[in-house]
């Protein structure tokens, strides 16, 4: 039979410190294996996506890809940018947000539930760019698979670790990740932004044709006129004959090209012999050019 000690604890007729009554231990805190194998693919992705940012930002062929192929047709596409970013670098964003969730969960169990919706929505974003890839780009990248098969494989994990009450997260992130995937959609449709959208067959063939004849736009980077003339082109601007003349900012030294054509205004169309100062609407560039304008 025991007795109360003067800590109040209750003691055996023996001596021994009695279990009943006493508050029951804590569980240990710290990283389960699913924990690790979390973070371990975060960080894999991070390297992945850190790589792919640095292809996309620099214009360079992916490392096992030659130009043309299918990485290189993904990578240089409409889709591989967001917002002026490489869509990348918010796929590393994304999974460093997944390594400081899997990093705080492992002292605050609670904090679980929000992994699921970063790594459900990743998991979707993922799996639409790769539909495209398929069906719009016709092409396939290894490493856009690759990030695909890492964030699949930590939704499982993430799912497998929740409790019970799991599919309410579930059906809450999934409502989030459509929404996502909407507006996703809508902005490569070119509903936002005119430039996101898909390639007007005809402004992107006549910048083709400026290109292949040798004709140059030469303007600044913070002219307004000269971004207003890459909006008429819509998503074909970037195939612009484009020359900057104000690399170092307003009132700087004009860049060598500039200089030796003796650029004075922005934007300035030099098209053969030809010289044409301020806004021009693509109808007049290709009457200027010899391209062939169909109504």
């Amino acid at each position: 039979m025991g007795k109360r000690s003067k800590r109040g604890k209750a003691v055996n007729t023996d001596g021994t410190q009695s279990t009943s009554g006493t508050t029951p231990a804590r569980e240990p805190k710290g990283m389960s294996p699913i924990h690790i194998a979390v973070l371990t693919l975060a960080v894999a992705g991070i390297l992945l996506t850190t790589y792919l940012t640095y292809v996309v930002s620099f214009d360079v062929h992916p490392a096992f890809c030659s130009e043309g192929s299918g990485c290189d047709l993904v990578q240089s596409s409409r889709w591989a940018t967001f917002l002026g970013f490489p869509m990348a670098l918010w796929g590393c964003l994304t999974y460093v947000v997944i390594a400081g969730l899997v990093w705080r969960a492992r002292r605050k169990p609670g904090s679980w539930t929000p992994l699921i919706f970063v790594s459900l929505c990743g998991f979707a974003i993922s799996a639409y760019l790769t539909v495209i890839s398929v069906i719009e780009i016709e092409a396939t990248c290894p490493y856009c698979l690759a990030s695909l098969a890492i964030m699949t494989t930590i939704m499982i994990l993430t799912l497998v670790k929740q409790p019970l009450d799991w599919m309410t997260s579930v059906k809450e992130a999934a409502i989030v990740a459509v929404l996502i995937i909407g507006a996703l959609h809508m902005h490569y449709s070119g509903v936002f932004v005119a430039s996101a959208g898909p390639e007007d067959p005809q402004l992107r063939a006549l910048a083709i044709h400026m290109a292949d004849t040798g004709v140059k736009f030469y303007g600044a980077y913070w002219c307004p006129r000269c971004q207003e003339q890459k909006e008429l082109f819509k998503s074909s601007a970037k195939r612009l004959p484009y020359v900057e003349c104000s690399s170092g900012g307003r009132g700087s030294p004009l860049t060598a090209p500039c200089a030796s054509n003796d650029i004075k205004s922005y934007p300035t169309w030099i098209i053969g012999e030809k010289r044409l100062t301020g806004l021009q609407k693509p109808r007049e560039l290709a009457s200027a050019s010899g391209f062939t304008w169909k109504n």
